[in-house]
């Protein structure tokens, strides 16, 4: 045996106060286990254990060698529990909370493929706005738009969410198009409500905060986008909902070197030693499918190319 198989047998005659008992849980000889703690000891140079017919104790060297032993064999079972669970099939149910937009356009037409590949596994989803308490609501995981996510949380990043200044380009025509951040003064820029009549941009010349005004706010982006594409006014929106209207040339983006800031979407869980095979493989399945250059944002017209 090596050295450590020794520490573990030890540590294991140990807990069960004799090597009979201690065989017979390892499924071993008793001689076996003897000659093992022995070779430790010799090896250390000490005694570990005090044998009699009737007892083991342990000797102050080996009270003190036992601490560290127990804890070893411990992470050595935590390593093959984890191992077992990496290992195991996902099932159950995996409980999902998402946005609104990005749950309808994104994440719900992704899981007839996600269930497809994990038989074993269904999903409830809940799609809305607010922010669910995990541990309260019994979330196995929530789908998130933030610049941070929450530090009490685990998250994993799983795409950009990039917003462009755009507008049909018929409003373009009959307007003008803004050249520069604070031309949109000039312009109907209808706002979501969160805003707060604001829109922040990095550009060239570093940090820039412009005041908007236009005769809408809304409170969610995908109804948002409809009015800009119904020609009311020049809106800052997010890709994920837009790109394909910016694809097909329905949208026009503008003040591309102007960058708003940069939001994330993140898979957020709760922090354990060990997590469900369920949670881990919905994950990886959307870093699969959305990427670090997600299919929303694969445009090349006008200015709109990322």
């Amino acid at each position: 045996m090596s050295k450590v198989d020794g520490m573990l047998v030890f540590a294991r005659v140990v807990e069960a106060k004799s090597f009979s008992e201690a065989a017979r849980r390892m499924n071993a000889t008793r001689s076996k286990l003897s000659k093992a703690v022995a070779a430790l000891e010799a090896s250390l140079g000490v005694r570990l254990l005090n044998r009699s017919t009737r007892r083991l104790s342990l000797t102050e060297v080996g009270a003190a060698y036992y601490a560290h032993c127990a804890r070893i064999a411990q992470e050595l079972e935590d390593a093959e529990q984890t191992i077992g669970h990496l290992q195991a099939e996902p099932r159950g149910v995996l409980r999902i909370s998402a946005s609104v937009a990005f749950g309808t356009l994104h994440i719900a037409p992704a899981l007839p493929d996600f269930l497809a590949r994990y038989p074993e596994l269904s999903a409830d989803m809940t799609i809305n706005d607010r922010i669910v308490d995990l541990a309260d609501e019994a979330y196995d995981v929530a789908v998130r738009i933030v610049t941070e996510p929450a530090p009490a949380l685990v998250a994993r990043r799983l795409a950009p969410i990039r917003r462009k200044v755009c507008a049909t380009p018929e409003y373009f025509r009959r307007y003008g198009v803004p050249r520069t951040p604070e031309d949109l003064v000039n312009h109907n820029c209808l706002h979501y409500t969160h805003d707060r009549d604001a829109w922040h941009f990095s550009g060239p010349q570093g940090q820039i905060v412009v005041p908007v005004s236009g005769r809408l706010h809304i409170n969610d982006d995908e109804a948002l986008s409809q009015a800009v594409l119904g020609g009311l006014g020049v809106a800052l929106l997010p890709t994920f909902i837009v790109g394909a209207d910016l694809q097909a040339g329905r949208l026009e983006a503008v003040l591309s070197e102007y960058v708003p800031v940069e939001r994330f979407a993140y898979a957020v869980y709760l922090p354990t030693r060990h997590l469900a095979p369920k949670v881990r493989v919905f994950i990886d399945f959307l870093l699969e499918r959305f990427g670090p250059q997600p299919h929303w944002d694969r445009f090349d017209r006008n200015d709109g190319q990322p």
